[in-house]
């Protein structure tokens, strides 16, 4: 019939459609899969993970393995899969790939899932990527995505699939993966945020870490505690999703409180040491060594570091607590509305005043006479009230000169607990210091601080700074008389001396008839010294102690370098006062003991210590510390000898002109510490500051933790001196030929010159040139 239809021609007319059908799928799969094939040619060799060598940091560690420094822009800690904790692994796997020990590479149901969604939905484009395309993307490619990107980096995972093992790729993952605040992988991120080992963590913080690859820098828990703690949350639950915790369990972590290291205070008990020591290390290696993870072990010693830097501290904030309030530290604009704009402002503020380790910055938020609220820098916000505003009275009245305000930067301290505070408004010392602790037999240096605080100034005080080391430098004079006869009953006039317009003065302003020099170094007597160089001469002085070590350009060619005058480092006097210490030995000090690569191969290591250099003969060192010893038993240093609850110790006190520079130097036969106190721009700490009250308690904290178990030592006699009644002397140099009296008139006779010593003994000879064993006489 005319109407009906036609059975063939609907059938042709099918056949058609699905051939159009066929030809609009199947072209573009074979144009995907002759691309998907190009592109596999051009896809990058997997060296990279195949032969995994991570961009590992410098890290630089005491003689007892605690960290103390680490350089490099990616800060990594190498930790194979089987040490990582099982419990870590699961969690990881739970959130970012559950089905990652049975998938190709990719996830097929979840690439189209993702898709349908991105076409669907306006905004962020959410992905599907597994464990293995976070991999290759991070190791190979950007973050942008794109659909060309996308597909490279499918192909990608497919390909490192086919060459590396699951095990293999879960391990550089964990090990590669970005954590945040310059840490990468797992490893790093455990110590960078909680200071602990994988193998330390609880369920609590391995949830926070398992959070991070998601989004590092929005949910980091240091940026933004609140945020990173949402996202603790969401991981616990797919935990408990993925039965690996019980509700019970995962709202028990979610309550557990978290100890967040901040990196802005991540300063080390020694950066100053850090520092020295990645100079050493790049000058050798080149820029390469901030990528090798070489690992550098020094002299130092962890507890006796600490107690050294503790020590300084005490000092001083002791010594600040006796100055007056300056007001605030800085003062910063911070907007009235809550929003980006405050944030900015606050992060600024502390971004340029960090904390200074237990000095804590503080921003003020609301200020009144009666109280003051408070920001740290870690999001915690205080409120002071009475007593605790005592010292900011002045500042908090009304038409204040320099107002204590909204946007004032203050500092406080914790005078009670971590468990119960109490928070005491204070500010950052002025003054400087360097304490340096060594082992005068080897040389090894055992502490180093070198100020107050590496975040406030990085100029090293014990090696930079020169500075006139006062009485501390009046033992070196006193050896200079030991080799020309002198002893420890040498009577020396203690009677006021004037040379021209100088008229120097005894520090107590008082002066006697004479007093032995026992009794004269004891007490720190100046117009001893004073006559002391007057017999000497002042070029042998400076001859003299420039065996020691000391630089004789840089001592004074009058007779002020009796006082002490001239400009010495902490690090000098250490070595000058080891030579003592050492029987006359003066041994290089030495800082690296070891450089070992990652695989444990060691690319240097430190000489054994040599007999080192004679500077003075032995029996000039022993006598020398008889008279030191009364410095500590009877003397300026006594209160040392009483904190240690020892009499084996040697050493002496120094305050410069005007209490301008406090030292401390002293020793027992095993360690060596020097201490300094003072202002970076000389002024006077003020006029009841000395060195026996500054620097001698910081040297006690350092040397209490150096002597522990230590018994007490006798110096033994060498060869080559004599006691007569008790007294010690030079065999050959008794008698009349010993220095009886300086500056005095014979018994029954009118005053005399200093020349009453032998002419013979005026002149001090240095040992031979290259005869290491010989003394000067």
């Amino acid at each position: 019939m005319d109407g009906a239809p036609n059975p063939l021609l609907a059938r042709r007319r099918w056949r058609g459609l699905l051939l159009a059908a066929a030809v609009l799928l199947l072209v573009p799969l074979a144009v995907l899969g002759i691309a998907a094939a190009a592109t596999w040619q051009q896809l990058p060799s997997l060296e990279r993970l195949t032969d995994y060598q991570p961009k590992e940091p410098l890290r630089i560690l005491t003689s007892d393995g605690v960290l103390i420094g680490e350089f490099g822009t990616e800060r990594r800690r190498f930790v194979p899969l089987d040490e990582i904790p099982p419990a870590l692994r699961d969690a990881l796997l739970a959130v970012e790939d559950r089905d990652f020990w049975v998938h190709p590479g990719v996830d097929v149901s979840g690439i189209l899932r993702a898709l349908w969604r991105n076409l669907t939905h306006s905004g962020p484009r959410h992905g599907a990527s597994t464990i293995t395309q976070q991999l290759a993307r991070d190791t190979f490619l950007t973050k942008q995505q794109l659909w060309s990107r996308k597909f490279v980096e499918l192909l990608l995972s497919l390909k490192i699939e086919r060459e590396l093992s699951k095990q293999q790729i879960l391990e550089i993952y964990m090990n590669q993966i970005f954590m945040g605040n310059r840490a990468y992988g797992f490893g790093a991120a455990a110590e960078r945020y909680f200071g602990k080992e994988l193998q330390q963590l609880n369920t609590a913080e391995i949830a926070m870490l398992v959070g991070l690859p998601k989004d590092p820098v929005r949910v980091n828990p240091v940026s933004n505690l609140a945020r990173a703690k949402k996202r603790q949350a969401v991981v616990l639950g797919m935990m408990v999703s993925a039965g690996q915790l019980s509700a019970d369990e995962a709202e028990a972590a979610k309550q557990t409180p978290l100890s967040i290291r901040r990196p802005k205070r991540m300063s080390s008990i020694a950066d100053h040491v850090a520092e020295m020591v990645r100079a050493q290390v790049v000058e050798r290696f080149g820029e390469e060594a901030y990528e090798r993870g070489l690992e550098v072990s020094t002299t130092l010693l962890a507890e006796e570091q600490r107690a050294a830097q503790a020590g300084l501290r005490r000092a001083l904030f002791d010594l600040e607590r006796r100055q007056a309030f300056r007001g605030p530290e800085a003062q910063f604009e911070l907007p009235t509305q809550e929003g980006a704009a405050l944030d900015v402002a606050i992060d600024r503020a502390f971004d340029r005043h960090p904390d200074l380790g237990e000095l804590r910055a503080a921003l003020v938020l609301r200020a009144s006479p009666t109280e003051l609220a408070l920001l740290l820098a870690d999001g915690e916000e205080l409120l002071l009230k009475a007593e605790a505003l005592r010292p900011l009275a002045r500042w908090l009245k009304p038409g204040a000169e320099k107002p204590v305000q909204r946007g004032s930067l203050l500092r406080l301290l914790n005078a009670g607990t971590a468990e119960k505070p109490r928070w005491a408004v204070s500010q950052a010392p002025q003054a400087e210091g360097a304490v340096v602790t060594l082992d005068p037999r080897t040389g090894a240096i055992r502490a180093l601080v070198g100020g107050f605080d590496f975040a406030r100034g990085q100029f090293n005080h014990v090696t930079q700074a020169y500075r006139q080391p006062g009485s501390s430098f009046k033992p070196f004079i006193y050896s200079a008389l030991i080799e020309r006869g002198g002893w420890s009953g040498t009577l020396v006039s203690d009677q006021p001396f004037e040379m021209g317009d100088w008229a120097p003065k005894n520090y107590d302003d008082t002066y006697e008839e004479m007093l032995t020099l026992r009794q004269a170094i004891a007490r720190s007597k100046n117009m001893v010294s004073i006559r002391l160089v007057e017999l000497i001469g002042v070029q042998a002085v400076r001859q003299w102690v420039a065996q020691f070590g000391l630089e004789i350009e840089r001592q004074p060619k009058d007779m002020t370098v009796a006082l002490g005058s001239g400009a010495v480092t902490p690090m000098q006097m250490a070595g000058a006062y080891a030579v003592f210490a050492n029987r006359g030995v003066a041994q290089p000090t030495w800082l690296i003991e070891r450089i070992r690569d990652p695989s444990g191969q060691v690319l240097f290591q430190a000489e054994a210590p040599g007999e080192g250099r004679r500077a003075i003969s032995e029996r000039n060192a022993f006598m020398t510390n008889q008279l030191l010893s009364a410095v500590m038993r009877e003397g300026t240093g006594a209160s040392g000898s009483a904190l240690l609850n020892r009499w084996d110790l040697y050493g002496k006190t120094g305050t410069t002109n005007d209490a301008v520079d406090a030292w401390f130097a002293g020793f027992h036969p095993t360690r060596v510490g020097v201490v300094w106190i003072g202002y970076p721009q000389p002024r006077s700490l003020g006029s009841r500051e000395t060195g026996g009250g500054l620097a001698l308690p910081v040297w006690a904290s350092a040397m209490k933790v150096a002597l522990a178990g230590q018994p007490l030592t006798t110096l033994e006699p060498p060869d080559g001196v004599v006691d007569i009644e008790g007294q010690w002397f030079y065999e050959e140099l008794t008698g009349e030929l010993a220095i009886q009296r300086i500056g005095l008139p014979p018994p029954g006779e009118a005053a005399s010159s200093p020349s009453d010593a032998a002419s013979d003994l005026l002149a001090l000879q240095p040992p031979a040139a290259g005869d290491p064993t010989s003394a000067p006489r």
